[in-house]
């Protein structure tokens, strides 16, 4: 029904006047439930249905949305979207991708599941309070929780455009999370542990979540400072992902034609170490970045952003292909209506061969990295500064907890310093990453 009506949505604009158009068309459902201490906080069901157009009237752009479907609500939206074009100015870079781009992957991705839609409300709330009993049974430290909860979301979006592209991805997540709190004397941590899936059958069992996260509370307790000193860091894989979104940001065509990018005019040299490998892949089934067509409508396919440490390539969708004289990666995405903006598919970096053991055993002195805090990383210029907590390592073992203490160097010394990775590469989103150790960074403390 709803890329029917995508399809409609396109051909009304055509005929009222716009010279090309594209639609969107969404509807999900999501459902959450969150307990503390065992009983019910918090129960959440919410639909939702939306549809957006965007049109070109020769190189002027405009969109609007609606929630209204109704025949009446689509031809108001679709009036206002050529009302809009009719009032900007010329864009010589604004267009659609050649038809010769446009396709979807003929795999099934795994990216739904019914078995999701059939879990029943009782059964979830269930998973919840199992998370946080696990959690508050597994050490008498742990005094309190800040809840458990299990979460599910369901979506169809169907996108249409008006170079005959006509397609419809559906997709599914389930949750599961426990946030418990440890004490020890007057001091408190908290921590947590999570499993998400496409499917319920590839969550971690509730008890386990609970338990991690209960471990992972316990282990803060007692933190310490350290003096400022430039010291080995290793990121645990939670932690790493965010190291992999900066890059991501650094090599978007956003950042690079707007010349917002430490990794611009880079592309064929060396930006980081031989053991560092990056690929964007929509194409692996099951994963949360995965899909079989882009937000324009563009077949889906693996890149290798970085190989070896080599800059392969940047990530674009249409606009910032045309603003750099390439073509699209197929990396577009939108909300239900306005320009396109780069975003990745499942984004990772290769694994190694070493345990994160294996990888501690080797440092005399350094940083075990949990936990992150602040924005403090400058993308065009590629400083960073953050604040961190986590576990010191003392003659190749994690000797004791540290907080308040934060981390700083720059990305382009930070990636070039890359050792081999973790052999422990896992997704628990779009983005992923094994442990990852870098030679050096200062830590500044007391």
């Amino acid at each position: 029904m709803i890329q029917q009506l995508a399809n409609d949505v396109v051909a009304r604009a055509l005929k009222l006047g716009a010279t090309e158009a594209e639609c969107t068309v969404a509807e999900g459902n999501e459902f959450s439930a969150s307990v503390r201490l065992g009983e019910v906080e918090q129960l959440k069901e919410a639909g939702s249905r939306g549809a957006g157009i965007r049109v070109l009237i020769g190189q002027r752009t405009g969109s609007a949305t609606t929630s209204d479907l109704t025949p009446e609500g689509v031809e108001r939206m679709v009036r206002a979207a050529i009302d809009n074009a009719s009032v900007t100015t010329d864009d010589p870079f604004a267009g659609l991708p050649d038809a010769a781009e446009l396709g979807s992957i003929d795999v099934d991705l795994e990216t739904y599941s019914e078995a999701v839609e059939q879990l029943e409300a009782e059964w979830k709330i269930a998973q919840a309070k199992a998370a946080e009993a696990a959690a508050m049974q597994f050490d008498p430290r742990i005094t309190n929780s800040e809840g458990g909860s299990f979460d599910t979301y369901l979506s169809s979006r169907a996108f249409a455009n008006s170079r005959g592209f006509s397609g419809l991805a559906r997709s599914s997540s389930c949750s599961i999370a426990a946030i418990p709190v440890a004490k020890e004397g007057e001091k408190m941590e908290r921590d947590y542990w999570f499993s998400i899936a496409r499917r319920p059958d590839r969550l971690e069992a509730a008890d386990l979540v609970g338990r991690l996260a209960a471990q992972r509370a316990v282990r803060r307790l007692g933190a310490r400072k350290v003096s400022t000193q430039k010291v080995p860091i290793v990121f645990e894989p939670r932690i790493a992902r965010s190291l992999l979104g900066n890059l991501f940001e650094a090599v978007s065509g956003d950042s690079i034609y707007r010349q917002a990018s430490f990794l611009n005019g880079q592309l064929g040299e060396r930006v980081a170490s031989e053991y560092l490998t990056v690929i964007d892949d929509p194409t692996i089934p099951g994963l949360f970045g995965s899909w079989p067509f882009d937000d324009e409508g563009v077949r889906a396919r693996r890149k290798v952003v970085v190989e070896r440490g080599i800059l392969k390539t940047y990530l674009h969708n249409t606009y910032t292909a045309k603003k750099l004289g390439t073509t699209t990666t197929g990396n577009a995405a939108r909300g239900l209506a306005g320009n396109a903006y780069v975003d990745h598919g499942n984004f990772f970096l290769e694994a190694g061969s070493k345990t994160p053991e294996q990888m501690i055993s080797s440092i005399k002195s350094g940083l075990y990295v949990t936990e992150l805090m602040g924005q403090g990383v400058n993308v065009v210029n590629g400083d960073y500064s953050r604040g961190a907590a986590g576990m010191w390592i003392e003659n190749g073992e994690l000797a004791y907890p540290v907080s308040e203490i934060t981390i700083a160097g720059n990305l382009k010394q930070m990636l070039l310093d890359i050792e081999e990775p973790g052999a422990d590469l896992e997704f628990r989103g779009s983005v992923a990453s094994p442990t990852l150790k870098i030679r050096e960074m200062t830590v500044s403390g007391n």
